[in-house]
């Protein structure tokens, strides 16, 4: 056990060999049984942490040999605006109602953390850290810092958003009836992030399209929101 440990933390490729291969069995397993639960980004997670927690690696190790993947998040998310750009017309178009869509995303968010605080009897420092619960992690985390909460803890309620939403959005957009594309597309990326635009971008082109405009947008009203809200509690 001692050779295969000091195997791993040796080698510079094993924390993106065992993260494509959890994200490689989640595809696997989720083509298979058709169930949303095995979500490949979900058993990524849990592969990592077995593995680590077996071979008692530290985190940090894991952390160094994972770099390649947070460099390339930056241009994957750039990426995005691809098939904003092709449905562009669309989008001068449908202007004002995208608009209004996004927004009210954005209020629905942060309005239901102050509620949820309230409920629960957050600390200060605990209703911050969930402010950036629908935004993209690079910006979450550094907006988490900013407020005064916990950047590890706002990656992981990140995560957790994404992933229900990417998991759920189908189901909820059917039971409300909600058909409309473009509102798909801004319900996923408003409320799920990157991880609710792999989604919608599965759907179609329109629906990724205008996920990958929610995104930005939603990340960009949540950073000036979150600094208003923060007052509130």
């Amino acid at each position: 056990m001692k050779k295969m440990t000091d195997f791993f933390c040796e080698s510079a490729f094993f924390a993106l060999v065992i993260s494509l291969f959890g994200y490689e069995l989640g595809n696997f397993l989720k083509k298979k049984t058709k169930l949303p639960l095995f979500h490949p980004l979900l058993i990524s997670i849990l592969v990592v942490i077995a593995i680590l927690v077996l071979f008692g690696i530290d985190y940090r190790v894991y952390e160094d040999g994972a770099k390649i993947l947070n460099y390339l998040l930056t241009p994957s998310m750039v990426a995005l605006a691809v098939p904003l750009y092709r449905q562009l017309e669309i989008l001068k178009k449908n202007s004002l109602a995208i608009s209004v869509g996004i927004l009210s995303g954005v209020a629905a968010s942060l309005i239901l953390t102050v509620f949820m605080a309230a409920v629960f009897g957050l600390t200060h420092s605990e209703y911050v850290t969930f402010l950036p619960k629908s935004i993209t992690t690079a910006i979450g985390m550094a907006m988490s810092e900013e407020l005064g909460g916990s950047a590890t803890i706002t990656v992981a309620i990140i995560i957790i958003t994404g992933i229900a939403g990417n998991m759920t959005g189908d189901l909820i957009c059917k039971i409300f009836k909600i058909e409309d594309r473009i509102a798909v597309g801004l319900a996923l990326g408003t409320s799920a992030h990157a991880i609710g635009t792999a989604r919608a971008m599965e759907l179609g082109e329109i629906e990724g399209a205008m996920s990958s405009l929610a995104v930005v947008v939603a990340g960009l009203l949540t950073v000036a929101g979150a600094n208003i809200f923060a007052l509130f509690y």
